[in-house]
């Protein structure tokens, strides 16, 4: 049933295995103790990159793979293809977000100081952006960066932010000009080692996504070098429009990969399970139901294949990206609703990879711009 994306040659389906092999080699056995304790190992970040699946898009005089989007999206796959969502790999915001910020807007001293170290693993990356009053709407947030000499005083905190409590570099969305709103909005580089005034508060539990870090961070009269200024004052909000973009597209082939992968487990179940010695693939309506949900991820995944393929050309646009962003989350939900349904109690036993996904799936319409922020841009596009 697994299907080869358009995008896919032999080279990226070769490190596709590889990802797979290493994240049930290095992840799965862990995954039930990571789950509990709310993260995963630090080692592991430095094992994943020992094995190059760390910045795989990152050009290689900076450490990285050298790739493109296509080696970011089947190494991000790799945890949803073996069908175990929930133990918290935080690579896609690490390599896929945080690494092409500073490709994107550093300076060569930030991209040499920084970038090296996230695809070695020595340094995991976060990007701090929702505060407890300003999720989707960003404009409104309320962290204020004041200059103050050769230093920024930064005030204020954050709140939902993957990879927050093991982060050693966090890419902060402050106010440089306060009541400015876009306009008055930069982003900052904190190296969470050596800057006073940082404090991670409380690791968030949530619905699903167990092992994901996750956390609050707080900033009081915390001092950052101007130095650490990423690309220009005032400028932070353009930036994070355009990457928004790219972040958009990585959920979405992440949301369909997860219901391609649930829909493979329910066909198996279903085959092997018995109902009066028939099986329930044998009915009507299991078929019928089943029939749906391959009709639904095969669509879906050919959008956002198409998406891929204008992304990779620099074709893509912000609105494009929205409508697979909110489709393809829209399709995971209703999709694994459906599949968990036809394993009847047995949907309901987190054991079972089907449970798992369904309960880590709700995040991901509300996470990196909720649906409805969605379509307000894509109706801004009409």
């Amino acid at each position: 049933m697994e299907r080869r994306s358009v995008w896919m040659d032999d080279a990226i389906a070769a490190l596709a295995e590889t990802a797979r092999r290493f994240v049930e080699r290095e992840a799965m056995p862990h995954r039930v103790r990571w789950a509990g304790q709310g993260f995963v190992d630090r080692a592991f970040w430095r094992r994943a990159g020992a094995a190059g699946l760390l910045c795989p898009s990152i050009p290689a005089e900076y450490g990285g793979g050298g790739g493109t989007l296509a080696h970011d999206l089947v190494v991000f796959r790799a945890p949803l293809v073996a069908t175990e969502t929930g133990f918290g790999i935080g690579n896609a915001v690490h390599s896929g977000v945080v690494a092409h910020y500073v490709l994107a807007y550093g300076s060569e001293e930030q991209r040499q100081r920084w970038l090296p170290g996230m695809a070695d693993g020595s340094v995991v990356g976060a990007i701090a952006m929702t505060e407890p009053g300003a999720g989707s709407d960003l404009q409104r947030l309320r962290t204020t960066a004041i200059r103050d000499g050769d230093h920024y005083v930064v005030n204020g905190s954050k709140t939902f932010i993957s990879n927050g409590s093991c982060a050693d570099l966090v890419v902060l969305m402050v106010q440089t000009r306060p009541g400015a709103g876009a306009a008055g909005i930069s982003l900052l580089l904190v190296d969470t080692a050596r800057t006073e005034g940082f404090r991670v508060g409380r690791r968030l539990s949530k619905i699903g996504l167990p092992a994901q870090d996750t956390a609050e961070l707080y900033f009081t009269d915390m001092r950052v070098r101007a130095t650490d200024l990423l690309g220009a004052e005032g400028a932070g909000f353009g930036y994070v429009m355009t990457q928004l973009a790219r972040e958009r597209l990585l959920l979405a082939d992440s949301a369909v990969a997860v219901a391609e992968a649930g829909l493979a487990e329910t066909v198996r179940y279903t085959k092997e399970h018995r109902v009066l010695d028939t099986p329930m693939f044998a009915t009507q309506h299991t078929r019928f139901e089943l029939a749906r949900c391959a009709i639904s991820t095969r669509t879906a995944r050919a959008f956002v294949d198409e998406c891929v393929r204008k992304a990779l050309d620099g074709t893509l646009d912000i609105a494009s990206a929205s409508m697979a962003k909110a489709h393809a989350s829209e399709v995971q939900g209703d999709v694994l609703d459906r599949c968990l349904q036809l394993f009847g109690e047995h949907g309901l036993v987190l054991d079972r990879p089907i449970a798992r996904m369904y309960a880590d799936a709700r995040a991901q319409r509300i996470y990196g711009g909720a649906n409805e922020i969605m379509k307000e841009l894509i109706a801004r596009s009409l």
